[in-house]
């Protein structure tokens, strides 16, 4: 398993970062090929996405430790990724918002298709420090 960790700091209280993350239907507002998303009972996701341009459908098991602020998610159906998200007050209007995802290379080319080895871990890297800004964009915006 490989793991990639990034970070971005948020003009926003963690409140309202940590009430934006829960919100999985604004997924595809801020994570790239995801075109539909939806809560399942609170525990679980349903994703719609484009992958190595083709549709496919993920459902992932999501673990909320609130007191934490932190939100852990692994998929059950697609590929096998697991992640994390932490929310860690700088001070009352800054937040930061780290990401942890765990993958495997192969699982994943194979699922997503695009290049092998070291070009694929800077596709995934480009690909999640994207995500983060978008989600900056939107939490900062709709503040």
């Amino acid at each position: 398993m490989s793991t990639l960790e990034e970070q971005i700091d948020v003009a926003v209280p963690i409140a309202v970062a940590w009430e934006h993350l829960h919100q999985v239907e604004t997924y595809p507002r801020f994570v790239e090929g995801v075109r539909e998303a939806r809560s399942e009972d609170g525990h679980r996701a349903r994703l719609d996405v484009d992958a190595g341009g083709r549709a496919q459908e993920f459902e992932a098991e999501i673990t909320d430790r609130g007191k934490e602020h932190m939100l852990e998610w692994q998929t059950t159906s697609g590929p096998d990724l697991a992640g994390t998200f932490s929310l860690l007050p700088i001070d009352r209007e800054h937040t930061r918002v780290q990401a942890r995802i765990e993958y495997d290379p192969g699982t994943v080319k194979e699922a997503f298709g695009g290049p092998k080895g070291f070009a694929q871990a800077t596709a995934i890297e480009r690909l999640v420090r994207d995500d983060l800004e978008h989600f900056k964009e939107l939490v900062e915006q709709e503040r």
